[in-house]
């Protein structure tokens, strides 16, 4: 393992971290020499470890620490750097992507504004048989595209922390997948941000969320590896 990638700023990993305990109701992170730790006390989840610049001796560390099943990681680097310095007892997860991309300044006329009125002012509509709603509450934005029949088929949320706006439980209901309602949802999020001041915008993908973020201009800032402690 060579340590950390170069290019990972430590202040995007912060601003998810924070934005991301916003968006999942979760406690403050607590700052900790590897990065920061969130108390999330669910079950299967009941904390997780966000390091920036994961190392052999960190994760060394981390694996002796006394620990409960449901412990996360969240590192920063490639599955195949971090794997071999976790003991077996360490499930570790397919590769996702901390990805970030630039917001475009919203209009004059939309900034200040939330809500549906500035996703529609931004010019983000729902494709036909859908009806886009984008509502703000607690500081987490959720847009939801709804069938005709009141059904979910796509949503997503987000929370911004700073100027930074982190997206997160972007999903699509599967009978309604490949027909663009993901590109909607999340145009829909970063137009809303944008309208209330967020100047960038951070995630966490899957490789098939990948794909499409990256269609939308965004762009892969670190490999993120999660493993959790399994029981037993």
């Amino acid at each position: 393992m060579t340590g950390a990638l170069k290019t990972v700023r430590p202040e995007t990993v912060r601003a998810w971290v924070y934005g991301w305990v916003v968006s999942r109701d979760a406690p403050t992170p607590v700052r900790e020499p590897w990065g920061l730790r969130v108390d999330v006390g669910l079950p299967g989840h009941m904390v997780r470890h966000v390091v920036p610049a994961p190392t052999p001796a960190t994760l060394r560390h981390l694996a002796a620490l006394p620990s409960v099943p449901g412990t996360w990681l969240k590192l920063c680097a490639p599955r195949e750097e971090v794997a071999p310095w976790l003991p077996p007892s360490w499930d570790v997860q397919e590769q996702e992507y901390m990805m970030t991309t630039s917001l475009d300044p919203a209009p004059p006329r939309t900034r200040g504004l939330t809500g549906i009125t500035a996703a529609a002012r931004t010019g983000v509509t729902a494709p036909s048989g859908y009806t886009l709603a984008v509502t703000t509450r607690a500081g987490v934005t959720v847009a939801r595209l709804l069938t005709t029949a009141g059904e979910m088929a796509a949503r997503g949320q987000l929370a911004v922390a700073g100027a930074t706006a982190v997206v997160d439980k972007v999903e699509t209901a599967p009978n309604h997948r490949r027909r663009g309602l993901g590109t909607v949802v999340m145009r829909a999020l970063t137009a809303t941000a944008a309208a209330g001041g967020a100047a960038d915008a951070v995630l966490v993908a899957t490789p098939a969320g990948r794909s499409l973020y990256e269609t939308l201009g965004w762009a892969v800032h670190t490999p993120m590896t999660a493993a959790v402690l399994a029981a037993g």
